[in-house]
């Protein structure tokens, strides 16, 4: 978006004022501390000098990665975390999900520290910190060899300058925050007729305006769009906003959000300005209007996630240690209720209670505008901890859950291949997808547009691409996701870019030969920071390494096989291995017997999938995907595919018969795969 020459002129004044000195009333960004810490001693704001604070370091802090899931961190334990502090000499407290400690950035010895107990990143919600647990341990070994009473990061906002990339779209998106703010107004200032009807676009006309006020809603009245505030909980200044609008489509009410910043920056815990902090319990909404209902029905202390059920960010967990009982009410579909199981693990069980999906208990607002009383709803709440299943009767409900929502359970459909949802029903969370296929034939192009395509629907994705690197990964993605060639068109970069990055898409940044361990210690930081969904591994071989394998190559690759399915399963999590075949006859159709290595690799996965190629015999272009085994129904079959060079995309075939469905669990051979009826046998 283009700015205006005067603001932007005001603007980059605005910056250079603010580098001549110290601006000690800013809020430092936690990369910046990272990079460079400035040291006061207790006696008074006498700072290091810069040489002597670089000097005093003893590595470099890295900038916080967004999209990329560094390799190199070392994974930490909380009974590490535990035995260092007691070493150390360091008090502690051990919260539910973070470890409290006094916080060295602060003399005040009522300000905590709280350290995750699973990544050990710290969070100082005195001065807004945060950092990894290496950060935290350099931190100290600095205060004891310059003898400092405690590390001051408020000089730091004096070094920011428009020279950092990252800090002048921070402050451009300031801007736009402060100027819809500004333009936005309160229910109470409207005239009546006016927030009634933008009220009831939004089915919150039973919310009065003085609670609407209370949680710093307001009125966008240019777009007929809610505005929530997101203040920092430091100093209640502005930090963020969210805007919900909604149109009209297909005669149906769809509602619209737009975040500042971007949403992989929004954390933004709405409700968290109006908590107490001697409050003890607290409903959990994944949407804003739910948490306003909640708290006019009832007057308990509400949250609402700043990304609904798709992510709970770990820099979140700090803020909600204070409560000792958490219930969790999402929504009313299977969707909502495998968000809450899986928010109730980084929440803690013990403290854990959840509201059952289904008619009978809608979503909040939808109670509250209905007139039931949400009080008796949520003392039906049960405990997410649950020590041993005794009977039938505690599965009942979700077993009646699953009968009455089939469409939901057979998990997100795919908008580019229509035909595979024909087969497979779905992409559905727990299962392990071995996907195969010819050397050359496209199976890295294929997998790419096959995992876009849920990514694009809100399927968060973790890419582990071990033959090609991150960037020709997302070079190629970002062509399937544009539909262009934009190399030209560099034109259109920018624009396609920034829609790109905001796909909850993240990369490993693993090449060639890995350590398992290494690999599913990061799988398992992702889904826990993240809230991953699907996790791809391209492949098993490269993985594995083309040379200096273990004499019995088969049990390793065994035994990386059930590691991967036991991933899945209990993180539920669905992982999707590209594996090369054996070497068979060009002129052959693979089966799954064709998949490299032992039959485990078939026997442990819930669906093969196989990119048959046999361009060398026909000529080019004759591809299609066979689904060979489906374990969540049965069906298999094929499908023809053809490949645009363009836009480097596979679609179904058009005035061919495009599926062919097979009775038979595992394997079948046909002589044309794309003839429509199948082939009798002979008696």
């Amino acid at each position: 978006m283009a700015l205006p020459v005067r603001p932007l002129l005001c603007f980059l004044a605005e910056i250079s004022r603010r580098t001549r000195g110290p601006c000690l009333s800013l809020i430092v960004p936690a990369r910046t501390y990272r990079l460079l810490p400035c040291l006061r001693k207790q006696s008074g704001p006498q700072y290091a000098s810069m040489d002597s604070v670089i000097k005093a370091q003893q590595r470099s802090f890295k900038k916080g990665l967004l999209s990329t899931l560094d390799a190199t961190l070392s994974p930490v334990t909380a009974t590490e975390i535990r035995h260092y502090l007691r070493t150390n000499n360091i008090s502690f407290h051990d919260g539910y999900s973070c470890i409290h400690v006094p916080s060295p950035f602060s003399l005040n010895p009522e300000n905590c520290l709280f350290i995750d107990k699973t990544t050990g990143r710290f969070l100082c919600k005195d001065t807004l910190l945060e950092g990894s647990w290496q950060d935290y341990q350099d931190s100290l070994a600095l205060i004891l060899k310059e003898d400092y009473q405690y590390l001051s990061p408020d000089y730091m906002a004096s070094l920011l300058g428009d020279s950092d990339s990252e800090s002048v779209e921070e402050q451009m998106n300031d801007m736009e925050v402060r100027r819809i703010w500004d333009r936005a107004v309160w229910f109470s200032d409207l005239e009546e007729e006016d927030a009634q009807i933008i009220k009831t676009m939004f089915n919150i006309s039973k919310i009065p305006n003085n609670t609407l006020k209370k949680f710093g809603v307001k009125c966008y009245f240019p777009t007929k769009s809610l505005v929530f505030s997101w203040n920092s909980p430091r100093d209640s200044s502005l930090k963020g906003l969210k805007l919900l609008s909604a149109e009209c489509r297909d005669q149906c009410v769809h509602y619209i959000e737009t975040t500042y910043p971007r949403p992989a920056r929004y954390n933004n815990l709405f409700g968290l300005s109006v908590i107490g902090k001697k409050e003890t319990e607290v409903v959990i909404t994944s949407r804003e209007v739910d948490s306003l209902a909640v708290h006019q029905a009832t007057g308990v202390t509400t949250v609402a996630l700043p990304r609904g059920i798709t992510c709970l960010p770990p820099i979140l967990l700090p803020y909600l240690e204070q409560f000792k009982r958490i219930t969790l009410w999402l929504g009313d579909d299977l969707h909502s209720w495998e968000a809450s199981k899986q928010f109730a693990r980084k929440l803690n069980l013990k403290r854990c209670s959840l509201i059952r999906s289904g008619d009978k208990l809608p979503t909040p607002l939808q109670a509250f505008n209905e007139g039931l009383n949400l009080n008796k709803l949520l003392k039906t709440a049960f405990p997410a901890n649950h020590k041993s299943i005794i009977s039938f009767r505690q599965l009942r409900e979700e077993v009646f859950g699953q009968l009455e929502n089939v469409d939901q359970i057979s998990g997100v459909k795919w908008a580019r291949f229509p035909e595979l949802n024909k087969l497979l029903k779905g992409h559905r969370k727990g299962e392990l997808t071995v996907f195969t296929g010819p050397t050359g034939s496209g199976k890295t192009t294929f997998i790419s547009e096959y995992a876009l395509d849920l990514c694009i629907q809100g399927v968060n994705t973790l890419w582990g691409s071990f033959e090609i690197n991150n960037i020709r990964l997302a070079k190629l993605m970002l062509t399937q996701f544009s539909l262009l060639r934009l190399e030209e068109q560099l034109d259109k970069y920018d624009e396609w870019a920034d829609q790109f990055e905001n796909l909850p898409l993240y990369f490993m940044t693993f090449h060639g030969q890995q350590n398992i361990k290494l690999v599913l210690d990061t799988m398992q930081h992702a889904v826990y920071m993240y809230d991953i969904n699907h996790v791809i591994i391209d492949n098993l071989q490269f993985m594995m390494g083309q040379e200096n394998l273990f004499s019995d190559k088969f049990a390793v690759q065994d035994y990386m096989v059930g590691a991967f399915r036991k991933f899945a399963t209990e993180h539920n999590c669905h992982v999707t291995v590209v594996i090369h075949p054996r070497k068979e006859d060009d002129d052959k159709e693979l089966q799954t017997s064709s998949i490299f290595g032992s039959a485990k690799a078939s026997q442990e996965a819930d669906n093969v999938l196989i990119l048959q190629d046999r361009k060398l015999v026909t000529g080019p272009g004759k591809r299609h995907l066979q689904l060979a085994k489906n374990r969540f129904d049965g069906d298999v079959g094929i499908f023809a595919l053809e490949f645009n060079k363009s836009s480097l995309t596979f679609s179904t075939g058009k005035n061919k018969a495009k599926l062919k469905k097979v009775n038979k669990d595992n394997e079948m051979q046909m002589d044309n795969p794309l003839e429509v009826t199948p082939k009798k046998s002979k008696k």
